[in-house]
């Protein structure tokens, strides 16, 4: 069988295989868990499965295909019982019409009279699966822009432009993943050249359990490296206990969070408010990311960043602060 791209340029998974999914199959093709699938059942009354002869969910495979854009709605920033009772035609007119906010130049590159790159000459790369010349072409862009621009001009306009045309359902995962996967390796490399050790701060970097999302935690690192931070990532996923223990083992200054839209809100509130009460006072919290809650839900004692151009002056700012209370002692 002969397996085409539809017009969207998504990979038309029913003519691969139109069998019903298993309960199984249904959470490794849509990232729903089989726990999220069984209340949806029985909240809202979808998905619908039927039986197989030992009394096993399947899932026809029209139901699995609005899984798969509900999911999209959901990384988003959707609640699902809004949507879930839509038509799929609707839910993906919904995320053909959203639109992502291009993030503004960064005052120092629009100062200096420099012309940010072209994101879509990447996008373009990418949709035409080319992954050795998206990898080239972004580490030739940083050698020519430096890391700090790459990242404000390249690295977080092009995420979000993956991730809009993703949420659309016009980008495969493995499309992403791999895009993400470039621009991670050509970061570290230059990460890796920078050759201060760093200073005070020292910042610790992780994302919680059921965050996996990292660029955003590298592209924060690869800032804070230029500031002259002392930069400890611990990769993301981190369960909060070691998180803690991390922090004192290290005397972290500042502990640096990252959230994606895809983690719910209570689980980015109760695990700011446990890291909070059991890592030292003395410890900063700072948290960034797209997650609506943080800034739905203020927390004290957390400092949330609303962009990558904060870190400079937050830096600047426990400095000068730090430089203060210890001349006042």
């Amino acid at each position: 069988m002969n397996v085409q791209d539809n017009a969207s340029g998504m990979t038309d998974i029913n003519a691969i295989d139109p069998a019903p999914r298993s309960i199984a199959a249904v959470e490794r093709d849509t990232g729903l868990t089989k726990d999220t699938l069984r209340v949806w059942e029985r909240r809202y009354g979808f998905p619908k499965p039927g039986r197989d002869a030992f009394g096993e969910r399947l899932y026809p495979i029209d139901q699995v295909d609005k899984l798969r854009v509900l999911r999209r709605l959901m990384d988003a920033g959707h609640r699902p019982g809004k949507l879930i009772h839509l038509p799929i035609h609707a839910l993906m007119l919904l995320g053909r019409q959203e639109r992502l906010p291009t993030p503004a130049a960064p005052a120092h590159t629009a100062a200096a009279g420099f012309a940010a790159p072209d994101v879509g000459e990447f996008f373009a790369l990418i949709r035409s699966r080319q992954p050795e010349a998206v990898r080239r072409s972004l580490a030739q862009a940083l050698l020519r822009l430096g890391l700090e621009r790459f990242v404000f001009d390249v690295a977080s306009p092009l995420t979000r432009l993956i991730g809009e045309v993703w949420s659309r359902g016009e980008l495969e995962i493995f499309d992403e993943r791999l895009s993400v996967e470039s621009l991670q390796t050509v970061m570290r490399g230059a990460l890796a050249s920078i050759s201060s050790p760093g200073v005070a701060p020292t910042v610790m970097l992780t994302t919680v359990p059921g965050e996996a999302h990292g660029l955003g935690l590298l592209m924060a690192e690869s800032l804070l490296s230029l500031q002259g931070c002392r930069c400890l990532s611990l990769g993301v996923q981190t369960p909060l206990w070691d998180i803690v223990l991390a922090a004192r083992a290290h005397h972290a200054d500042v502990l640096a969070l990252s959230f994606s839209s895809a983690l719910n809100a209570a689980q980015v509130i109760d695990s700011l408010t446990e890291l909070r009460e059991k890592i030292p006072a003395a410890t900063r919290i700072w948290a960034g990311g797209d997650s609506p809650a943080l800034r739905r839900h203020r927390l004290q004692g957390v400092e949330v960043l609303a962009g990558l151009h904060e870190i400079a002056p937050l830096v600047a700012r426990w400095r000068l602060t730090t430089s203060t209370e210890r001349q006042t002692h």
